[in-house]
């Protein structure tokens, strides 16, 4: 049985999100603060392996039309080295709106901002891992 892990990677937080028992939906799990990158990507593999992860989905920063961007670069430079460190497949799924979908669940649920940042990449992974769930459940994978 599947075990997917998601990640919403930025420049100070990396989301963590992960699949039920039955990978019908996603929850968010936690937010790691970054600390410098070879920490940051042993600690993401770390993770992935305490969460029982059979498939790592990482969230792809693309510009609105579908352009890659700085952003994006980034990403997947962090992506090739959690590859290199870990030995669980990793995916990308497109991550557009799903920050934005985060912060607008937090502020409808009232949340103030200083607690916000503590969940919202959480949320935002979970949004991502969402996204690949249903993508992967209508093709009957």
């Amino acid at each position: 049985m599947e075990r997917y892990v998601a990640f919403d990677i930025g420049d100070k937080r990396i989301g963590v999100a992960v699949s039920d028992p039955f990978n019908s939906y996603a929850l968010p799990s936690q937010t790691y603060f970054r600390k410098g990158f070879k920490e940051d990507v042993a600690a993401l593999a770390r993770i992935a392996r305490e969460k029982g992860a059979t498939v790592i989905v990482c969230g792809l920063p693309v510009n609105f039309d579908g352009s890659e961007g700085v952003q994006t670069e980034k990403t997947q430079r962090f992506i090739e080295a959690l590859k290199e460190r870990c030995d669980i497949p990793i995916v990308c799924e497109d991550e557009r709106f799903t920050t934005k979908m985060a912060h607008e669940t937090l502020i409808s649920e009232g949340m103030r901002r200083e607690k916000r940042k503590n969940y919202v990449d959480a949320l935002a992974a979970a949004n991502i891992l969402d996204g690949f769930l249903n993508r992967i459940n209508k093709k009957g994978v």
